[in-house]
């Protein structure tokens, strides 16, 4: 059974979302002590299901009230007060508050006035023009919300489901199967092992002795709202978020090739058939075979198979029938950039920004146990609203890393940053002087995401030539499944990033993930540089590095390219060189 800890998070994060809906005030003290209480229970370590109430309130941002409710999700498995709230705010109608300008007032207006109550109908009262004749919308609202639906559309984003979703499911699912006895491996396939950053569905294969055991427990999960198929060898269910979430019984001989058939694209999947086909076997998800008297050649791994066709191995992210295949026929496949190599972390926030939960000095040690040589902290600009920190603050945060610095020795470098925020015509918080007096800026974008391509373009590349500018933060500024990327000539940014030697980030927080890994392949063949980076807010943050490298693998990033998996000597000598540009000038690497 598991310590309770992601149930506990899932059941904080849904109540927060509802209470939103019910009350119409994402600030509301319902609302902020959810919140507060998911970030208290995200930073806690032990079993939550074997603590008292009383030892429940002990955990930071966690009171009486929450406290009883975790207790009662532990106990019997449901909450009074979310089956209530869900009820009242069905899913359809949570969806409507991750789209971007909609806010709980809003939807509440909507329900009430016309009766909206899923995408579907405010899609329809948007083509009758009925939101033109409601109070406090109007022609433009309706039209800026056409265009935020049209996007979505366009990127699949209202089809599917974002990573930063799929995955913590996948993840609670697969550890309830695993416990079920007779199952000896269960592994999530499909978009999700390719590492895309939105699913259409989840497929999980598991190798097991006892098939209908596996899809009973799987039919009981508290995750799911409809069963949609039942049997022993496939069973298809849809979770309370509409992900349908399709699960096969294979037997423990047989998963090698059942990983491989659910895991790659059609494309990679008919290259693979055909070169099978070429050499007198056919693949399916039950093994690869002699056409002639069907012997098995290869079934029980993945690695078996891709061998018998004269292939090595293919990482899953990479098996998008992007070239991959000729790749492996040369032995040339881009090899995923690994975590020895990380120097560290360079978007780290503490808990002086507005949103960060970790203390200085529990983000230094936990760097210091992921064996980084470098770590930048990076605290919110002071333009940023409610988050942002002032002049002073950041001057006294500077004090306390030199004096940290100088008990740490050469164990590590701190270097104190900055996240700096991009205004509308390209103007960065404080003076040039103070930033300047930084050991590293990063610069993002955090407003203003409905301007035109030209505006976009023209701000991001103004940032870029302010020689105080290291790293361009989360560049498209999406936040997947939910607000779209803002608008950019992706090509004039990375002649930019190239002429002026500023790096791109890729930001490994799962609703960004950004820069996309389409922007990465577009770089090929430039010398623009990448950092890749966690964007923590709190020390169980920081392992977020992994996906900013599975991403980097996706797209085929070396670590040539990767400024933080250089030698330590090489970063601070590129970082160095970049401080002593001009404005606008080639910063060489």
């Amino acid at each position: 059974m598991s310590d309770g800890k992601e149930d506990a998070i899932e059941l904080l994060r849904e109540l927060a979302e509802l209470a939103t809906l019910d009350e119409g005030d994402p600030q509301s003290f319902r609302v902020r002590a959810y919140e507060s209480a998911r970030h208290g229970i995200e930073g806690h370590a032990g079993d939550l299901r074997k603590l008292s109430l009383a030892e429940l309130q002990k955990i930071s941002g966690v009171g009486k009230s929450t406290a009883s409710k975790l207790r009662e999700l532990f106990d019997t498995g449901r909450v009074d007060k979310l089956d209530s709230l869900r009820k009242k705010h069905p899913a359809s109608v949570v969806a409507l508050m991750r789209i971007p300008g909609l806010g709980p007032k809003a939807i509440a207006r909507l329900r009430a006035e016309l009766g909206i109550a899923s995408v579907d109908d405010l899609k329809k009262a948007i083509g009758e023009h009925k939101l033109q004749e409601l109070r406090g919308f109007g022609k433009k609202s309706e039209e800026k919300l056409s265009a935020v639906l049209a996007r979505l559309a366009k990127d699949g984003a209202d089809r599917r489901t974002p990573i930063s979703v799929a995955l913590p499911v996948a993840e609670k699912i697969l550890a309830e199967l695993r416990a079920v006895p007779g199952v000896h491996r269960a592994e999530f396939c499909g978009s999700l092992r390719r590492f895309s950053e939105t699913v259409g569905d989840l497929d999980i294969v598991v190798a097991t002795d006892a098939p209908s055991a596996l899809m009973e427990r799987l039919v009981a999960l508290p995750v799911f709202d409809h069963v949609l198929v039942r049997g022993d060898k496939k069973t298809s269910a849809v979770t309370r978020r509409g992900l349908q979430v399709d699960v096969r019984a294979v037997k423990l001989s047989e998963i090698g090739a059942a990983l491989l058939y659910f895991t790659g694209s059609k494309g990679h999947n008919i290259k693979l058939r055909q070169r099978a086909l070429d050499r007198g076997m056919t693949l399916n998800e039950y093994a690869l075979a002699e056409v002639d008297g069907g012997r098995v050649v290869a079934c029980e791994t993945e690695e078996d198979i891709y061998r018998a066709l004269d292939l090595p191995w293919i990482a899953p992210v990479l098996r998008e029938d992007a070239g991959e295949i000729e790749l492996a026929e040369r032995g040339a496949l881009p090899a995923l950039i690994p975590a020895s190599a990380m120097i560290g972390d360079f978007h780290v926030h503490t808990d002086l920004s507005g949103d960060g939960r970790s203390t200085l000095e529990e983000m230094v040690g936990a760097a210091r146990a992921r064996g980084y040589k470098v770590l930048a902290i990076t605290e919110h600009a002071e333009g940023l609203a409610m988050q942002g920190v002032k002049r002073d603050a950041l001057t006294e945060q500077r004090a306390r890393i030199r004096a940290m610095q100088a008990e740490l020795g050469d164990t590590l470098r701190l270097l104190h940053g900055v996240e700096l925020n991009i205004g509308p015509a390209g103007e960065l918080d404080y003076d040039p002087a103070f930033r300047a007096s930084f050991d590293f800026c990063l610069a993002s974008v955090h407003d203003h995401f409905d301007l035109d391509e030209a505006k976009q373009t023209r701000r991001i590349v103004t940032a870029m030539e302010d020689p105080t500018v290291d790293m361009i933060g989360h560049l498209s500024a999406r936040m997947i499944g939910g607000r779209p990327p803002i608008d950019l000539d992706v090509a004039a940014v990375l002649e930019a990033a190239s002429r002026t030697g500023t790096a791109l980030e890729i930001n490994g927080a799962l609703p960004r993930l950004d820069v996309s890994a389409d922007v990465i392949r577009r770089a090929r063949g430039s010398d623009v540089t990448f950092v890749i980076t966690s964007d923590a807010h709190h020390t169980s943050e920081l392992g977020r590095m992994d996906n900013g490298r599975a991403l980097a693998h996706k797209a085929w990033l070396s670590e040539e390219r990767t400024a933080n998996a250089w030698p330590v000597e090489r970063f601070l000598g590129w970082l160095e060189r970049r401080r002593a540009r001009p404005s606008g000038s080639v910063a060489l690497s």
